[in-house]
């Protein structure tokens, strides 16, 4: 066997790889550090305009050129993606404080996307310096790059607390981060106040962090709600638009959206559209028109309501059916020692103030290694003016740049001339540092100036002032946490903006529709095509068009057309949902109303009508019996009428109205396929559950079966039938389970 060749068990291995490809999604991709609040890919790109030298007060550089040197150097994924989270950064509408500074088209709050990166230009912005600063003095550790041919910042030396004021949102394997953003001053005062008592519990932090704070604005609905997710770092936030109300033109009123929910930020175009489509599909009959009316000054939805409508009614409608209201599912993971943990409000800011005093430390420690070095050679230099008669006759004794340096700092005058042997003995006893010595061997002349050594003379003082001030800080975290909270103040003062969200505890009230009552007539002709039509327009219908339309139906646009099928169901559809016609126009078939499968519909009334009304029912196999109107009232779409046997279906069903029941004199007549008929009174047939299958009203053959089934009055002369005409007085009345007799047939 080939030795090259190494037999791995397939599950392990993919088991392994897998993990292996999730953890770096997780840490390398996807997540936030804790500590400076960035995804990789943001960190990266900041580092890359650092070197580019792209501060705030620089000019502007093309973006093509910052995405060209953060792939080439630091995140080989693509030039898309890197570009992407660069216009992310410059998004005033995503970010509560954004890091990066773009000039050109770098997309909208309406969902229009960022031109091409060869067209834009960007530069750090104010809020990216607070990452970025000290970077250069060594606070964070550094790593080597994807090919090892560079070195990058593992975390960026953050002063502010980045996560949590501009969020993030991020979509690992097997878990996602959905951080939202806070307001600046609120969270900088909560990062002071753990400082000052790092047993503060949740609660008590909360009296400074009050909620998420989003740079849309708008509202959050659950106020109650956001203790429990700052304790557990998870839960769910109810946000909905801001809105005004305004008066229009001839007597309507304007709903105006001033604020959007941020989880529509860079969307909004999508909200109007759904807007003018629960117009134009009627959803709402209130809304008059929607229109836009935003700005540079800001958003400006508008949602002319028709008159003398209940407008907060409206708006709850369309807080349920738009995004005006919308979820916001928190989840505060990061990632910490390159572990993902979900961390709470408390925690999370008890990370950053541990990175702070871990910064701080790194900082100070540098500035008191660097103002010592200072001072030893400024002292070096006051030291050296007091005998710098001595220093030129040994540079000028000496015959090399080597041999003065070693008389300087050990007092070696081997081979060095001396006018006398007093300069000789000085020389010999000079005891300069090496750095001291370096710095009077470059020393200009200048310095020998009296205005000069006044100078160096205060700046030793000064070095002594702040080497004491650097070692007091270092000596005690009490001091060290003054100088925290002294930045974290000067920041506040700088970025603090007042809160934009508001917070508040409103529960979602139900939507009642709201319908101008009018009369309706539906027509439905015997392709089973219905539409419907008002008063007026009826009554502009001739008599001989009437003729064409097998059932009308007169009910109110706010009532139901109730369907009555062969097969044993009721259907249901809204009088305003059947759509208006002319009397040229065919209008639409019954079964894309009311989805009907496969079945016959038989019978037609308005549900308002159906509360006043007995049905009589009469079954293929001669089961009768009346049911009560009132127990077909539902909200469901679609109901059983009645109960059938097996092969069984409904022949007929009759209305009777109050009179017709207590009457005493009305009669059933059933007609069979073969030609029977039998007749008996109404009273006869008792009033039965609608799902009960009704008394036997009469013996069938086995081939036969009822086809006419009805109730008629004492003075009804015939009944045409299947192109027969059969007279109810001759028909007779008999017991009910007899056979049916041969009709009179003309």
């Amino acid at each position: 066997m080939d030795q090259s060749i190494i037999q791995i068990d397939f599950a392990d291995e993919m088991k392994n790889s897998y993990r292996d490809y999730a953890m770096s999604v997780i840490i390398a991709r996807a997540l936030p550090d804790v500590r400076d609040g960035l995804k990789p890919v943001q960190r990266r790109i900041l580092y890359a305009m650092t070197e580019l030298g792209l501060s705030p007060d620089k000019p502007h550089r093309k973006s093509a050129r910052i995405v060209g040197d953060t792939m080439g150097k630091y995140h080989p994924h693509g030039d898309s993606s890197i570009y992407d989270a660069l216009v992310h950064m410059t998004e005033d509408y995503s970010l509560t404080l954004p890091l990066v500074d773009g000039h050109g088209n770098f997309g909208s709050i309406d969902g229009d996307g960022a031109a091409a990166m060869r067209y834009t230009e960007a530069r750090l912005s104010g809020g990216a310096m607070t990452l970025l600063e000290n970077l250069e003095k060594g606070l964070v550790p550094f790593g080597p790059n994807f090919d090892e041919s560079e070195r990058e910042p593992l975390v960026l030396p953050a002063t502010l607390p980045n996560l949590l004021i501009n969020g993030t949102t991020g979509i690992a394997v097997g878990m996602a981060t959905n951080i939202p953003t806070h307001n600046v001053g609120e969270v900088i005062d909560g990062v002071i106040a753990y400082i000052k008592n790092p047993d503060i519990t949740v609660r008590g932090l909360m009296k400074y962090v009050k909620g998420p704070d989003f740079p849309t604005g708008a509202m959050i609905t659950n106020a109650d709600d956001i203790e429990s997710i700052y304790q557990t770092g998870e839960g769910r936030l109810t946000l909905r638009a801001r809105t005004e109300i305004e008066n229009s033109d001839n007597g309507r009123k304007n709903i105006v959206i001033t604020e959007i929910p941020y989880t529509v930020a860079g969307n909004n175009s999508k909200l109007l559209e759904n807007l003018i489509s629960l117009m134009k599909d009627k959803v709402f009959d209130e809304i008059y028109d929607v229109r836009d009316e935003s700005s540079k000054e800001g958003i400006r939805l508008i949602v002319e309501v028709k008159r003398d409508r209940n407008i907060e009614n409206l708006l709850n409608g369309l807080y349920k059916k738009t995004a005006m209201e919308d979820t916001y599912g928190v989840n505060m993971l990061a990632v910490k020692d390159k572990q993902p943990i979900t961390f709470n409000l408390k925690h999370m800011i008890q990370e950053f103030v541990l990175f702070q005093e871990e910064l701080y430390t790194k900082e100070y420690r540098h500035l008191l290694a660097k103002a010592r070095d200072r001072l030893e050679i400024v002292d070096g230099l006051i030291k050296a003016t007091d005998v710098i008669d001595l220093i030129i006759e040994i540079l000028r004794g000496s015959q090399s740049v080597k041999q003065a340096k070693g008389c300087l700092i050990h007092g070696n005058t081997q081979d060095i001339q001396f006018k006398s042997k007093k300069s000789e003995r000085e020389a010999a006893a000079l005891d300069f540092t090496e750095r001291q010595a370096e710095a009077i061997l470059t020393m200009p002349l200048s310095k020998l100036i009296g205005l000069e050594l006044l100078k160096l003379h205060q700046e030793s003082d000064t070095l002594h002032v702040n080497i004491a001030e650097y070692e007091k800080i270092l000596g005690d975290v009490g001091e060290l946490h003054k100088v925290i909270i002294t930045r974290l103040r000067n920041y506040k003062k700088k970025f603090a903006l007042p809160r934009r969200t508001e917070l508040a505890n409103l529960s979602q009230e139900k939507y009642v529709e709201e319908i101008k009552e009018e009369d309706l007539y539906i027509l439905i002709d015997r392709f089973g095509y219905v539409k419907s039509v008002d008063t007026a327009s009826y009554s502009r219908i001739s008599p001989e068009s009437l003729q064409e339309y097998s059932h009308i139906v007169t009910l109110k646009n706010t009532d139901k057309l109730c369907v009555f099928t062969e097969e044993g169901n009721m259907h249901q559809v809204k009088a305003m949902n059947i759509p208006k016609g002319r009397s040229r126009d065919k209008g639409v078939l019954i079964q894309t109303l009311c989805k009907l499968e496969n079945e016959t519909v038989i019978f037609y009334i308005a549900m308002e009508n159906l509360m006043e009304t007995q049905l009589f029912f009469a079954t293929r196999k001669g089961y009768v019996k009346q049911v009560s109107g009132v127990l077909f009232e539902t909200n469901r779409s679609v109901i059983a009428s009645t109960k059938l046997e097996a092969g069984d279906s409904v022949a007929g069903i009759t209305p009777l109205t109050v009179e017709d029941v207590i009457a005493g004199d009305r009669k059933v007549i059933l007609i069979t396929k073969n030609g029977l008929s039998l007749g008996f009174p109404l009273d006869e047939v008792g009033e039965l559950k609608k799902t009960s299958r009704g008394v036997k009203g009469i013996t069938l053959e086995q081939d036969d079966q009822v086809a006419y089934a009805g109730v008629v009055t004492p003075d009804r002369e015939e009944i045409l039938f299947e192109q027969k005409t059969y007279y109810p007085r001759k028909i007779r009345n008999r017991k009910r389970a007899a056979k049916g007799q041969k009709a009179n047939i003309t």
